[in-house]
C-alpha cells in the first residue's frame, strides 16, 4: 500500500542459512527497478540486521526519473522497504497470524476477525423492529437526535438505519453538533435528544439558545452525570493554577479544546484571551496566532497528549522543506516555526481515558504487525501511537487529525483504491487509531463506495479495519480455571460488548435510554422527570449579567471567526496584545 503502482515484496528466511532472502514484482520497470536494489540490500542479512535498517538512506537516493526527484517513488520505496520489515517481524514473533481483531469490509458483506470485531459487526445490521419503532417516536413527537462518532455501535447501527426513513438525525464530532441542531429546530423539530457526554449537551443547549431558540427542548440520555475525563481535567486545581501562571505573560493566548464545559472556557477567558480549538484545527490555530501576532506566547490545553503531540509535529516541521510547510500555513517557515516551539506551552495533567490506551504496548505490535497498513491516529493519543501515525504519513500511508479527519482519510484511500481498479482481492488495511464507536461510520461509509464501484463494474477491492488492543485491560485473576477478567481472548478485545479503546460514559447513551426519553415527551408527567435530563444552562452569578453558557461561547465564536476568515478577529488580537 502506498505505491503509486502495483507492487509487491517478500522477505523470508532460508531453513539452511538462516539469511534473509527477498523478491519483489512491479507493475512498473522503474519502481520494479528500485524493489530490485531493495531486495539485494537485504538478502544475506540476517533478520537483526534487516530490522536494524533504517529508511533515512532512501532520502539520500534522491528517487526519480531523470534529474526530476518524486515523493510518491521515494514513498514507495520506503513502504517496500516496511512491508519486508513486517513480514521478518512476523516470522520472528511465529505468532500464528495477526494479533488484534478486524473487520474486513467488502461489497457484499462484512467479516469479523475475533470476537470483538463480531460484536461491532453485529450491529451494523440492526434489529428492524428497534429501528421501526425509533422512526415512529422520533416523527410523531418532533424530535431530532445529535450523536458524537463515539456512540456505541449499536446505537450508531439503529440510527443510521433510522435516517434512510427520518431526516433529522446526525451522527458527527462535537463541534458539529450544535450547528447540526440548530438547523433540525430551525427545520421544525421541537426537542433535540443529545447522545454524547454532558458537555456536548451543554454546548448544544447554549447553541441554540444563542441562535434564539429558547423555546426548544433540550434532553441528555441519563438524569445522572455523563462525564469526561478530558472535559473533568480542566476543572482542577491545577488547571487553574496553570491558566494563573499563564495570565501573568504578555501577549499570551491560550487555546482550549473544544472537548471542555462552558463554564470551564467561561472561567479560562476571564483569566487569559481564549480561543476554542478542536483535532482537525488545532494546528491551524497555532500556526496563526504566531503569524498575527508577534512573538505571541500559546498555552494549549487541556489534552497533555494532544499538546505534546501538537510540539512533536511542530519539532518535526523544523526539519521540512520551507514549500511543505507553507502548505500547513503560508505565513510560515522553518525559522519561524523554530521560533514559535519556544512559546508554546501545553498542560501536563489531562487525558482521555480511552485514548490512554495506545500507549507503548499497542504501539510495538502495531509496527510489528500492521508496519505496512494506513496508520490513523486522532490527535488525543499518546506520543508512542502519534508517533507511528506520523512516521506513516511522512511515507503516504497515515493521518493524524479528528473524527472526521479519519473517517475522510478513510474514503479517500478507498476512492483512489476503486479508480485505480486494483486486482481482485487487494485488500487495505487501516488501523484504527481512536475510540472504537468509529467503527460504524467507517464501515457504512467504505461500504457504500465499494458497492457502488462494484455496480460501475469495478469489483475485489476490500478494507480490513483493524481494532488495536491494550494489554492493560487484562486483569488477572491469580485463578487457574479463569486466569483473566472480563474475558479477553486471544489478546483482544476487554469484552464481548466492548474493547479498552471504549468509552463508559458514552455507553450510558443506550437505545432503552433513547426510547425511554422519546416515550415521556409529549406529558407534563413524563417531562417533568426528564427535567433531570436537561443540560445545565449555567445562568449568569448575579441573576442579571450575561449568562455563563453566553460567557464560555466567547472561545468557540472566535474559533468560528478564524475558521470563516482565517484570521483572529480585531477583538481577539487586541485582547491578546492589550490584556
Amino acid at each position: 500500500m502506498g505505491c503509486a503502482s502495483a507492487s509487491w515484496i517478500e522477505a523470508v528466511v532460508d531453513e539452511a542459512s538462516g539469511r534473509v532472502r527477498a523478491r519483489c514484482a512491479s507493475e512498473s520497470d522503474a519502481t520494479r527497478g528500485y524493489g530490485t536494489l531493495l531486495c539485494e540490500a537485504l538478502s544475506g542479512g540476517t533478520v537483526d540486521e534487516c530490522l536494524e535498517l533504517g529508511d533515512d538512506f532512501v532520502d539520500a537516493m534522491e528517487i526519480g526519473i531523470g534529474s526530476k526527484v518524486e515523493k510518491s517513488r521515494t514513498n514507495g520505496f520506503k513502504n517496500m522497504l516496511e512491508t519486508a520489515k513486517k513480514q521478518l517481524r512476523t516470522l520472528r514473533a511465529d505468532a500464528g497470524g495477526d494479533p488484534f481483531p478486524s473487520l474486513i469490509v467488502t461489497a457484499d458483506e462484512v467479516r469479523s476477525r475475533g470476537s470483538f470485531a463480531a460484536s461491532q459487526a453485529s450491529y451494523l445490521e440492526p434489529d428492524a423492529g428497534k429501528v421501526k419503532a425509533l422512526v415512529e417516536a422520533l416523527s410523531t413527537k418532533k424530535i431530532g437526535i445529535v450523536a458524537h462518532f463515539y456512540m456505541d455501535p449499536e446505537v450508531q447501527g439503529i440510527l443510521m438505519a433510522a435516517k434512510a426513513s427520518y431526516p433529522h438525525i446526525a451522527i458527527s464530532d462535537s463541534l458539529v453538533m450544535a450547528d447540526l441542531a440548530v438547523k433540525m429546530v430551525e427545520d421544525g423539530c421541537e426537542t433535540i435528544g443529545v447522545l454524547g457526554v454532558d458537555f456536548m449537551s451543554e454546548n448544544v443547549r447554549a447553541i441554540i439558545d444563542e441562535a434564539g431558540h429558547a423555546d426548544a427542548k433540550v434532553y441528555r440520555m441519563a438524569a445522572e452525570d455523563i462525564g469526561c475525563s478530558l472535559a473533568e481535567a480542566a476543572q482542577s486545581e491545577s488547571y487553574d493554577s496553570y491558566l494563573e501562571d499563564a495570565s501573568k505573560t504578555k501577549n499570551s493566548v491560550h487555546v482550549i479544546y473544544i472537548n471542555t464545559g462552558l463554564d470551564t472556557k467561561a472561567a479560562a477567558n476571564a483569566k487569559i484571551p481564549t480561543i476554542t480549538c478542536t483535532s482537525s484545527n488545532v494546528v491551524a490555530t497555532v500556526l496563526q496566532a504566531a503569524a498575527q501576532i508577534p512573538d505571541v506566547h500559546v498555552f494549549y490545553g487541556p489534552d497533555t497528549y494532544m499538546g505534546g503531540n501538537l510540539a512533536e509535529l511542530l519539532r518535526r516541521m523544523t526539519t521540512w522543506d520551507d514549500e511543505d510547510i507553507k502548505a500547513m500555513h503560508p505565513a510560515h517557515d522553518r525559522e519561524t516555526v523554530k521560533a514559535l516551539l519556544p512559546r508554546l506551552k501545553y498542560f501536563n495533567d489531562g487525558t482521555c481515558m480511552v485514548h490512554d490506551m495506545f500507549g507503548e504496548d499497542v504501539c510495538n505490535t502495531v509496527r510489528a504487525f500492521y508496519g505496512d497498513a494506513y496508520q490513523t491516529a486522532h490527535f488525543e493519543v499518546p506520543g508512542e501511537m502519534f508517533k507511528l501515525a506520523m512516521e506513516a504519513k511522512d511515507r503516504g500511508l497515515g493521518v493524524v487529525g479528528s473524527t472526521q479527519n479519519i473517517l475522510d482519510y478513510t474514503c479517500a484511500r478507498v476512492d483512489e483504491a476503486i479508480e485505480r481498479a486494483l486486482p481482485e482481492g487487494e485488500r487495505l488495511r487501516f488501523v484504527l487509531g481512536t475510540e472504537t464507536g468509529m467503527v460504524t461510520s467507517i464501515v457504512r461509509a467504505v461500504q457504500a463506495r465499494l458497492r457502488a464501484a462494484r455496480d460501475a463494474g469495478v469489483r475485489g477491492v476490500e478494507a480490513e479495519i483493524v481494532f488495536p488492543v491494550s494489554a492493560d485491560a487484562i486483569t488477572a485473576t491469580g485463578d487457574a480455571e479463569i486466569p483473566v477478567v472480563p474475558g479477553v481472548v486471544a489478546g483482544e478485545g476487554c469484552s464481548l460488548d466492548g474493547g479498552c479503546a471504549s468509552c463508559p460514559y458514552m455507553k450510558m447513551n443506550s437505545y432503552d435510554a433513547l426510547m425511554k426519553m422519546c416515550d415521556k415527551i409529549g406529558s407534563a408527567a413524563g417531562e417533568a422527570v426528564l427535567a433531570a435530563q436537561e443540560p445545565r444552562k449555567y445562568e449568569s452569578a448575579d441573576g442579571a449579567g450575561p449568562s455563563i453558557a453566553s460567557q464560555g461561547c466567547v472561545p468557540i465564536l472566535h474559533m468560528r471567526h478564524f475558521q470563516k476568515n482565517k484570521t483572529f478577529s480585531d477583538a481577539l488580537v487586541e485582547d491578546i496584545t492589550t490584556r
